[in-house]
């Protein structure tokens, strides 16, 4: 579970809301105008109270009836005047938050798009998608709303009390000094406001990580009947939400109970203060209604405060939440300057020297592997699990960069590549099959979405995926989310087929066939030997055929390749070759036979 941050004082919090200034910059024009609108809107009630003590002291007290009408009809124009700020602000409102809504969540898509798998793995889904989503919908509805109010409800509070003082000034300081208390309570409670409110939106992600596991693995949790202890597991979260949702709730009550109390301990102050200010005469009555009305008109900003300034924190953490992401360290990314440089089909690859340790972690998965794989050349790597084999291969694309040493095509460093180059000349097809939900054409063309209608159909026939043109709508079929609704096999070939497309410069497989009959595996394979003889090949082997399609193979053991060649020199010659093959006896006594033709 994310880690929670202590609570961020008053220049914490604006330095997690100025986040928001970049995006805002574009619709300045428009926000001005909603702060405009709504200031002015505020400010035309306060004429009213203005108008209700002439009306008293005047018309009124002199029994003026003619008087009144003038009067009545400048209450009704700032009446007029009000209602057309007021759809000028919430016109302007919409537009600007909208808008600053989409750019954010374009601009941390893009983000997430971008960060390197290191971070990915780091980080649970239901957490990224919570800010993605509730985080962003936070953001926006304070700078829709909150942060139009917070402003112009403290400016008014500003007005009004220079209103009070000039109206009568010792009943003006009376209503200053009962607001000492509401400040230095109020800010009080929104530090811990501040601390509840992250941890609350920290258990929203860990509560969609679980709900998201348990519909993405529903076929396991079924078939193996363990619906309870998914259920349990998410209603430990959930209620754990649901604790810390009524701490927060319980803050927030007090919060409004102190700003619901000082307006009425106030209005008791103004009006025994007021009842003897016109009994001695210091005061009208007309001043003292103008004044109550006065003090009414301050009510909504000061009730206000409590959830405006409770919306800010909300707003503060999911400010700081998303600024996780926009900070995160981009480590893999194209070096300044770097340009497109000539790689041919295929290409040599080249091991040099090569290290990986995944951040953090104590000893490294790959120390120094050299490797050299000739253009149009074909290498099986094997070794025990956890050898680094899937490792070496990712390293290729650069899902991760190395470390120490170099990966070369064709004598460039991959990290010399831009990085849009690099994935169009190696295409990988891994062992757990990701697909999209979208149409199979889409699917297989993600790579290369130029690719024409022989060449889908080549690389299908290629990955034996024939099976497409059965589908209700062929190559137009949406597959569900994950491609769940179609079998591993079937989810295999196409991922398959999407690397194949184009016969990229590089192909890298890491056990792409693992999930295929066997009969389905040599038509396969039978196809893929005219793929490999055309591209470089590494390839991760756990099965007898694929280390048979292969033109060498390298042996990696503890970190570093100890040995290269063919299988039928390394059977012969290397013991720790033969002893990882006894292992499966299967994968040995196929390649065994093979070896004694």
């Amino acid at each position: 579970m994310t880690e929670i941050p202590a609570p961020a004082d008053d220049r914490g919090r604006l330095s997690s809301l100025a986040m928001l200034l970049p995006f805002a910059r574009p619709y300045r024009g428009v926000i001005a105008l909603t702060f405009t609108g709504a200031l002015l809107a505020t400010l035309t009630q306060l004429v009213i109270p203005l108008v209700t003590r002439a009306v008293v002291d005047g018309p009124i007290a002199a029994g003026d009836r003619a008087g009144l009408v003038p009067l009545l009809a400048l209450a009704l124009g700032f009446g007029i005047a009000e209602a057309a700020l007021f759809f000028l602000r919430r016109w302007a409102m919409g537009i600007s938050s909208l808008q600053l809504e989409r750019d954010l969540r374009d601009a941390l898509y893009q983000r997430l798009q971008r960060l390197p798998i290191a971070f990915h793995e780091g980080w649970s889904s239901g957490q990224l998608l919570s800010r993605a989503t509730s985080d962003v919908s936070t953001i926006r509805r304070f700078v829709g709303f909150g942060a139009v109010f917070l402003v112009v409800n403290l400016i008014t509070c500003v007005v009004v009390s220079v209103l009070l003082l000039v109206t009568c000034w010792p009943l003006g300081l009376a209503v200053l000094a009962t607001s000492i208390p509401l400040v230095v309570f109020g800010l009080r409670w929104e530090a811990r406001y501040n601390t509840e409110s992250r941890r609350v939106q920290d258990e929203q992600g860990e509560l969609a990580t679980d709900v998201e596991e348990a519909v993405q693995g529903i076929r396991v949790v079924k078939s193996l009947g363990r619906s309870r202890l998914v259920f349990d597991r998410y209603d430990r979260t959930a209620l754990r939400l649901r604790d810390l949702e009524l701490a927060k709730v319980r803050t927030l009550a007090l919060i409004w109970c102190l700003f619901e109390f000082h307006p009425q301990i106030t209005l008791a102050v103004i009006l025994v203060g007021g009842s003897l200010a016109v009994a001695g005469g210091a005061l009208t009555v007309g001043g003292l209604v103008g004044f109550v009305a006065l003090f009414t008109v301050l009510l909504w900003p000061i009730l206000s405060l409590g959830f405006l300034l409770a919306q800010a924190q909300e707003t503060a953490s999911a400010c700081d939440r998303i600024r996780e992401l926009l900070d995160a360290p981009m480590t893999v990314t194209d070096r300044p300057g770097v340009v497109p440089l000539p790689v041919g089909t295929p290409a040599r690859l080249r091991f040099e020297h090569v290290a990986f340790r995944f951040p953090g972690a104590g000893e490294p998965v790959l120390t120094d592997v050299d490797l050299d794989i000739a253009a149009g050349e074909t290498v099986a790597v094997v070794g025990a699990t956890g050898s680094g084999k899937t490792t070496m291969t990712a390293l290729v694309a650069r899902l991760f960069d190395v470390t120490g040493g170099r990966v070369t095509l064709d004598g460039h460093d991959v990290r010399d590549l831009p990085l849009h180059q690099l994935r169009t000349v190696v295409a990988t097809a891994f062992e757990d099959a990701t697909l999209f939900s979208m149409s199979v054409r889409e699917n297989v063309t993600l790579g290369r979405p130029g690719a024409d209608d022989d060449q889908v159909a080549e690389a299908l026939r290629v990955a034996q995926a024939d099976f497409v043109h059965e589908l209700p709508w062929g190559l137009d079929t949406r597959i569900g989310e994950q491609g769940l609704s179609l079998s591993g096999g079937q989810r295999q070939r196409l991922a398959l087929a999407r690397a194949v497309l184009g016969r990229p410069s590089v192909l890298v497989l890491d056990d792409p066939l693992s999930a295929l009959d066997v009969h389905t595996e040599a038509l396969v394979e039978r196809a893929l030997r005219d793929v490999l003889a055309q591209t470089t090949a590494l390839v991760v082997a756990h099965r007898a055929s694929t280390v048979l399609l292969a033109d060498r193979v390298a042996l990696l053991q503890d970190g570093r390749v100890t040995a290269v060649g063919r299988h039928t020199d390394l059977l012969a010659q290397v013991p720790a070759y033969r002893a990882l093959l006894s292992s499966e006896s299967q994968l040995a006594g196929a390649l065994t036979e093979a070896g004694s033709r």
